[in-house]
């Protein structure tokens, strides 16, 4: 599973010109989901994004995270950040989740950002979107669930 995270001041997604997700203060989230992920990579991303500590506190510091400031999150789905660019000019989708995989994973962290208290906007899945970032920073970090983690031993 792979997040994109944007630290925002606000963000919106619209379909078909009208708004069905929007957030201030948080994260608009972009995830990924491949083949072989599981509702454990759900858990541990959604742990590990509630945990960040990248607001500042009073010193300046990246120290608070999305509960210490009340922040929400708006998740959009985006099976593009599976997008293989090495080849040719069109990127290759393969590592992609099928669809059916891909929105109940989605789904599974929706519900587990909502079970843990914070609040969640969503886009629509397999639509298309016009998502609008007001990225606050710009901070901006990229997650690979650690089924993603490419050890180099040695």
């Amino acid at each position: 599973m792979r997040a994109v995270i944007q630290r925002v001041t606000s963000s919106r997604v619209e379909v078909e010109d009208k708004i069905i997700g929007e957030i201030n203060t948080g994260y608009c989230v972009l995830l990924g989901v491949t083949h072989s992920d599981t509702e454990k990579d759900a858990e541990w991303i959604v742990n590990k994004i509630i945990g960040l500590r990248i607001f500042e506190d009073e010193e300046g510091k990246l120290n608070r995270s999305l509960t210490d400031v009340g922040g929400s999150i708006l998740l959009v789905s985006q099976f593009t950040l599976y997008g293989d660019c090495r080849k040719g000019r069109r990127p290759s989708f393969v590592k992609a989740a099928r669809p059916e995989i891909a929105n109940e994973l989605y789904g599974k962290c929706c519900s587990l950002f909502k079970d843990k208290g914070i609040t969640v906007q969503t886009g629509e899945f397999q639509a298309y979107m016009k998502v609008s970032i007001n990225n606050d920073g710009p901070v901006t970090l990229i997650i690979d669930s650690p089924g993603e983690v490419q050890v180099n031993e040695g």
